[in-house]
């Protein structure tokens, strides 16, 4: 008796799942095309894709437009509260970070920018767009907003290296307090594109919102990263709890 097309799913994710873990498919490596993957598990392509698209929503594989599919390779821990540039992250992660810049410019500032660095109505920001790799792979679509005022000259500087060096270089401008806001969500066109992926593709959007040393809102970031590239981790010692919180905790006596 034939199994039945979820049974038949179920089936084919076990076995790459396993192949997988087991390192016989190594992370970073492609996958034979759909059609060979059909043979050798005697099933359709429609079969087949489904499987496909579970383990790629697991983040065990990933695809690439015109590419095809490939097994993911390690996640990258994205540690909130240590204070680490994405090349210095990378680096200490035993990977190999890169950065491309995509543009640079002088615009006027949407409404959510404007309210995300407490700017006026018909304010300017420089916006500069990256796409920012791991050992080759595109995993990270970056849109920077900063507030001219802080910054001036900055876009005839090279905007492919760490924009926290160039700050404190070039302005002597250090990171302060930093806010995220961190969502899943489809990927637009122009992270999609940059990430090679379709568009409205599964990501994890990261707003972070940046002050510097001396509490002034300097600028924001909007990050979309493929879903499977990341892990987020956050580590709160007693020390940054609030008091109230502590007393809360404590057992009557």
């Amino acid at each position: 008796m034939q199994s039945t097309p979820p049974r038949a799913v179920t089936a084919i994710c076990h076995a790459l799942q396993e192949q997988i873990e087991h390192g016989l498919l190594a992370p970073g490596s492609r996958l034979p095309g759909e059609r060979t993957l059909s043979e050798v598990f005697a099933t359709t392509r429609i079969t087949l894709r489904e499987a496909l698209v579970q383990l790629e929503a697991l983040g065990l594989i990933y695809r690439e437009e015109r590419r095809g599919w490939f097994v993911s390779p390690a996640r990258l821990t994205y540690d909130l509260i240590e204070r680490s540039h994405f090349h210095a992250m990378v680096c200490a992660q035993g990977r190999s970070p890169a950065t491309q810049l995509l543009s640079a410019c002088l615009q006027p500032a949407s409404a959510l920018i404007c309210a995300h660095l407490q700017l006026p109505a018909l304010s300017s920001v420089v916006r500069i767009c990256r796409v920012r790799r791991i050992d080759g792979r595109a995993v990270l679509y970056a849109e920077h907003y900063l507030n001219p005022r802080y910054f001036p000259g900055i876009l005839q500087l090279d905007l492919s290296q760490s924009l926290t060096r160039l700050y404190a270089s070039e302005y002597g401008i250090f990171y302060g307090q930093v806010g995220f806001e961190i969502l899943p969500t489809a990927l637009p066109a122009a992270a999609a594109s940059a990430l090679r992926v379709s568009s409205g593709s599964a990501g994890l959007h990261v707003l972070r919102s940046n002050s510097d040393q001396h509490g002034r809102l300097i600028d924001c970031d909007l990050e979309y990263w493929r879903h499977d590239a990341i892990r987020i981790r956050a580590e709160v010692t007693p020390s940054r709890l609030p008091a109230l919180a502590r007393t809360a905790c404590r057992p009557p006596p």
